[in-house]
């Protein structure tokens, strides 16, 4: 037992083809000895019978017997280094099982172990158990082993019966050492390690870029899901008002409603009680009448001359009654109470309308941005302050650089400002002015040429003439009239709603709506206070501070 200790401490059980323990042994005349696969397989390919160890050459193919002695030492060798193996892994639990996801050991029988390294000789997947060959035999040693994968033949090449080393740049493909010197000897190679470095590195690249996508992604979904939220909570709060707003029209209508029949009711009562006193008053002198008609009788047929003539002087008049000639009942008039009863319901849809219009002109206001006049786009006849917030129109055009953003034709001036989502909001004083257009302008929009004032053209404004009072430029123009004239005009834009609005400020008023719009370009506040018409319009538009009132 001790000899057979002494011959397991060397590699006296590894074929010299194989580099592996020995599969049925045998030995060639030479006295080498090699698995009786690999002997066989060796001198078919090879085509001659000659020892891979010493060169001797064999006229005819010697016939080979198993060597049983070597057979059972290499027999003794197996289970002594699996009786170790079992040894070291007697803790091992069956949670050390192959998952259906992890590559299983390939010698195990039963239970399939789960896999620690695969050897690119072997072309074999080993568990702990199985592998402890391969890390204490030296020539086992010299085995390729890397992370267990599936699949080992794909990893060697199908022409050569190699392992897989090399890429060759050249045609971008996985080859051997022999491909290397036959096939693609004039290619360019490198080690699979390089490329795998390269590769690695790309991946890396490519993983850092994905997840940079998937964080803008999450946020873009967070963004979403807040716009959500915001519209949510508007429609909720539009909703509220909503209700809020139609119930108390619907209170007053019914108040109205209730003291519009209370009033004719009341009418109605007293022309009631004033003819049922004159009819009572009637009864009673028909009475009095009846009565006394029905003693004239008796008396007229009296036979007693006497008693007649004494009688005579009481009964010979009417009893006393009142004149009823001019006695009328007063009917009253009923004609115009309906109509105060709806316009006093129209006063106070009015006050609630100037409400309702005051609390949407404070929330358009929380939008209010900085807008400062854009001297690059001002046509050459306008003056701009210094400070970008007033412009109007001179009497002189001044030479001016070319400049493409500069508009030509027309007295325009744009923002310095433009805005591709959300919502803005700004003031532009008017007072005093007898012509002028406000209103934003696409990007793109004709700053050379002849321009139409329309949506189609990239304009949504509206103007006022002194003599053809206000147009909302929706092309066709939409004409229309406004109790007061405003000194100060709000302009408020919500880009993904489509929606230009325009407040007359002071009186909390809504000018005019531009809706369904499709904005897909940076929109610019756009300004023309008009000609100057000698002097009659000279005063400046002026962009104002928002004054947001709680």
């Amino acid at each position: 037992m001790s000899a057979a200790s002494n011959l397991q401490s060397e590699d006296q059980f590894l074929c010299s083809i194989c580099l592996d323990v020995f599969t049925d042994p045998v030995s060639a005349p030479c006295g080498h000895n090699f698995c009786k696969n690999c002997i066989d397989k060796h001198w078919n390919i090879v085509g001659r019978c000659r020892c891979p160890m010493c060169k001797k050459v064999y006229k005819t193919r010697p016939e080979l017997q198993i060597n049983t002695f070597i057979s059972e030492m290499v027999a003794q060798f197996r289970q002594s280094t699996q009786q170790k193996a079992s040894s070291s892994s007697s803790s091992s639990s069956e949670q050390q099982a192959a998952k259906p996801a992890e590559v299983p050991c390939d010698v195990c029988t039963g239970t399939k172990l789960k896999a620690l390294k695969s050897c690119l000789v072997c072309l074999t997947s080993y568990c702990e158990t199985h592998l402890e060959p391969h890390l204490t035999v030296s020539g086992l040693k010299r085995h390729q082993l890397i992370h267990p994968v599936e699949n080992l033949e794909d990893r060697m090449c199908t022409k050569h019966d190699k392992p897989l080393e090399l890429f060759c740049k050249t045609d971008q493909t996985y080859v051997c050492l022999m491909c290397s010197v036959l096939d693609h000897k004039t290619h360019e190679f490198v080690p699979l390690e390089e490329e795998y470095e390269g590769k690695k590195a790309a991946l890396g690249k490519t993983e850092a870029e994905i997840q940079q996508m998937i964080r803008k992604r999450r946020l873009k979904i967070q963004e979403i899901k807040h716009s959500v939220k915001i519209s949510k909570d508007d429609a909720d709060r539009e909703k509220a008002e909503g209700v809020q707003v139609f119930t108390a029209l619907k209170e007053s209508v019914d108040r109205g409603l209730n003291e519009l029949m209370k009033e004719i009711e009341e009418k109605q009562k007293t022309t009631e009680k004033q003819a049922e006193v004159f009819i009572r008053d009637l009864e009673q002198e028909i009475s009095e009448l009846m009565k006394r008609s029905t003693e004239v009788e008796q008396l007229s047929g009296s036979e007693d001359h006497l008693h007649l003539l004494q009688n005579f002087p009481s009964l010979k008049a009417a009893p006393p009654t009142k004149d009823w000639t001019e006695v009328r009942v007063r009917l009253p008039s009923y004609r115009g109470t309906v109509v105060r009863t709806v316009a006093q319901l129209e006063k106070t849809l009015g006050k609630e309308t100037k409400k309702l219009f005051e609390d949407e002109l404070k929330r358009v206001q929380q939008y209010a941005v900085d807008v400062t006049l854009d001297p690059d786009t001002a046509h050459p006849g306008l003056i701009l302050s210094y400070d970008g917030k007033k412009v109007n129109h001179g009497d002189v055009t001044k030479k001016l650089p070319a400049n493409p953003e500069r508009v030509s034709k027309h007295v325009i001036v744009l923002g310095k400002q433009s805005f591709s989502s959300g919502r803005f909001y700004y003031e532009v004083q008017v007072k005093r002015k007898t012509a002028w257009t406000l209103g934003v302008a696409r990007e793109s929009i004709n700053r050379k040429g002849k321009i139409k004032l329309r949506p189609e053209d990239g304009y949504w404004t509206i103007w006022f003439r002194k003599r053809m009072e206000y147009q909302g430029l929706a092309g066709p123009a939409v004409c229309f009239s406004l109790k007061s004239r405003p000194e100060k005009v709000g302009v408020f834009v919500d880009y993904e709603e489509g929606l230009v609005s325009f407040y007359d400020v002071d009186t909390a008023a809504l000018i005019y709506s531009f809706t369904g719009c499709s904005f897909t370009e940076r929109l610019y506040p756009f300004f023309c206070p008009c000609n100057n018409d000698g002097g009659k319009n000279s005063t400046p538009l002026i962009i104002c501070p928002v004054n947001q009132t709680a």
